[in-house]
């Protein structure tokens, strides 16, 4: 996919308010970490992250992307009667019916024009919104669209250390690590109409790419399924993960390039989803990135699904990591398999 004239006019974020670390995980889990002989720290070693952040408990979704919706619609300029979609694309959702987008749009007081739907596809929801709102500027449908997400780790990390406690098992220990890594955050990407050919943060275009055969690697639910009383759990094969996803995203990397034209020293700078220290290092040796040019949040704020890469490249584009007229490579994977990566000239 190639874009002409679509630039990213404003992002937005709000953080959640309460900091939890990785030792506040950890005291909880003392009887499990007694009994499987594991010894403190353990969870920092093999992650990376020393801190997420949670929402309070009765927080509602809607209200954490309205507030992170408004920052972007003031960083862009842009009044919300000029938004033509919205599109809320986090994992987490209100309901099942109606979409969540409307109770966001309603809190933006969008126009009634406006297109307002959600997109799920685990951490990949925000990057594939900014591509449907990018296909539908270019086509001339709209002028302008905005991304929202707000996720909450908070109810299933809780869950997971029940179960953690209830079972004492070293096997739901290690398929349970990386819900452990769960951060709560909201974020909004507002794209617009670029005619003129020196505005930056230009979006040039991407590549997707997916490897169905591995959706049973990590798997969250029931959510929507059948029965939904079940307790929610969430299972990763985290090796798996890691191994499989980083052969797709070589290849979706190769591709990608190819595609876009940008020779063996570009990208300038790259934003990852933020998974942890391990998933970080070993994607960027196969790609061969220098991680000079990579920036993370995943120390402080851990994974926070769909939220996590834009809100990293919100903060990188605040502290001057990103700087006019770098290539940045948008570098997305989520479960499933399914890998989009997007480039931006900054």
């Amino acid at each position: 996919m190639r874009y002409t004239k679509v630039r990213i006019a404003g992002f937005g974020y709000e953080l959640a308010p309460n900091v939890v670390t990785t030792e506040d995980l950890e005291k909880r889990l003392a009887p499990v970490y007694e009994k499987l002989h594991l010894q403190p720290g353990q969870l920092q070693v093999l992650t990376g992250i020393e801190e997420r952040r949670f929402w309070d408990p009765d927080a509602r979704l809607s209200e954490g992307a309205v507030r992170a919706g408004q920052k972007a619609l003031t960083a862009a300029a842009i009044a919300p009667q000029d938004i033509g979609m919205l599109i809320y694309g986090g994992v987490c959702r209100e309901n099942l019916e109606p979409a969540t987008a409307c109770a966001v749009a309603n809190g933006l007081r969008l126009g009634g024009g406006a297109q307002i739907y959600d997109v799920s596809n685990a951490c990949l929801g925000v990057l594939n919104g900014m591509v449907q709102i990018a296909n539908a500027i270019e086509l001339g449908q709209i002028g302008a669209g905005m991304v929202v997400s707000c996720e909450s780790s908070r109810q299933i990390v809780d869950m997971t250390i029940d179960r953690l406690l209830k079972t004492g098992s070293m096997e739901v220990f290690k398929e349970t690590i990386a819900t452990l890594t769960g951060g709560s955050g909201a974020v909004a990407v507002v794209l617009c109409d670029a005619s003129d050919p020196a505005q930056g943060r230009r979006l040039l275009g991407g590549v997707a790419r997916s490897a169905t055969q591995h959706h049973g690697l990590c798997t969250w639910g029931p959510d929507t399924g059948i029965p939904a009383s079940l307790p929610l759990v969430m299972r990763t094969d985290s090796v798996g993960v890691l191994k499989h996803g980083v052969t797709l995203g070589l290849e979706t990397y190769r591709a990608f390039r190819q595609v876009l034209g940008w020779s063996d020293d570009q990208p300038d700078k790259v934003i990852c989803h933020q998974v942890g220290s391990a998933h970080q290092r070993t994607i960027l040796d196969a790609i061969r990135i220098d991680p000079s040019k990579d920036y993370t949040t995943f120390r402080y704020l851990g994974n926070i699904g769909t939220v996590s890469l834009p809100i990293t490249a919100a903060i990188a584009d605040e502290r001057q990591f990103l700087q006019p007229g770098d290539l940045v490579g948008f570098l997305g994977i989520g479960s499933g398999l399914n890998c989009m990566m997007l480039g931006i000239r900054w």
